[in-house]
């Protein structure tokens, strides 16, 4: 079954790296819909996205009005590459909430992800066009630019920055450079995240992955290790840091098959 098909009534199995967690958490059934809210934007901070949008996701089944779960909903299907699913709650949020400026961007950064750059120009050009001032319909709009191979996408990311001067919202810009290979500019980003939220450990892991598809290994080893002294139980950051280790142990021992070096 795919993912979508269980999102707002829960039964997908959690995640290995918090399983436990998380099981203690959904036997609480007297956990409100702000709690899980509350829940999921935590773990969204922490780069969980699947257990985000799993707490996103219970809200939602308290609560169908909470239009930021809806928007969160969506944010952690892209972050997972769950691209058609996405698109798919996007419309349907925006059934409830037609025009909300944030749902057409998250619809609009759905639909680039997809290849459908047409509806999604549509989207982001509705969603710019609500009355007031957003953040993210600019990340969309940045990463349309990105996905159209014109050159304002730095302004529009300089935009949305501007607007909202969260970490998180460096970082989510940071991902979207990385999704299309644009790793020297994904690292501007992410460093000044790194530099607003030193204490954060989400920062320094996605330093490192920047790092790592910089080829700058060496840097992206010390990120990932400043990121589990901060979070010890960082599975992904544990996970990048073996994944360095074997392919060290690999070019070791090609080294020594070549050259003979004991």
């Amino acid at each position: 079954m795919r993912r979508f098909d269980r999102l707002e009534f829960g039964g997908r199995q959690e995640n290995a790296q918090s399983a436990s967690a998380q099981e203690q958490h959904l036997r609480s059934a007297d956990h409100d819909e702000h709690y899980w809210i509350k829940a999921a934007v935590e773990e969204r901070r922490n780069g969980m996205h699947e257990s985000a949008l799993r707490y996103y996701s219970r809200a939602l089944e308290l609560d169908k009005s909470l239009v930021g779960g809806w928007v969160g909903q969506v944010q952690m299907l892209i972050a997972l590459a769950e691209y058609p699913e996405a698109e798919l709650w996007s419309r349907k949020a925006l059934e409830l909430f037609k025009n909300n400026a944030d749902l057409l961007a998250a619809r609009s950064q759905s639909l680039c992800r997809i290849g459908d750059l047409k509806n999604a120009q549509a989207s982001c050009d509705a969603a710019i066009g609500q009355q007031g001032l957003f953040s993210y319909p600019w990340v969309a709009r940045g990463e349309l630019m990105l996905a159209r191979k014109q050159d304002t996408d730095t302004y529009c990311f300089d935009k949305a920055a501007q607007l909202d001067n969260d970490w998180l919202v460096l970082l989510d810009i940071g991902a979207i450079y990385l999704h299309y290979s644009r790793a020297t500019r994904a690292i501007q980003r992410i460093r000044t995240a790194v530099e607003a939220a030193p204490d954060h450990a989400y920062c320094w892991y996605c330093q490192g992955k920047c790092e790592l598809a910089l080829g700058l290994n060496g840097s992206a080893e010390k990120s990932f290790n400043h990121c589990l002294q901060l979070m010890p139980k960082h599975v992904l950051a544990r996970r990048a840091l073996e994944d360095l280790k074997r392919h060290r142990h690999v070019v070791r021992s090609l080294f020594r098959r070549l050259f003979g070096s004991s």
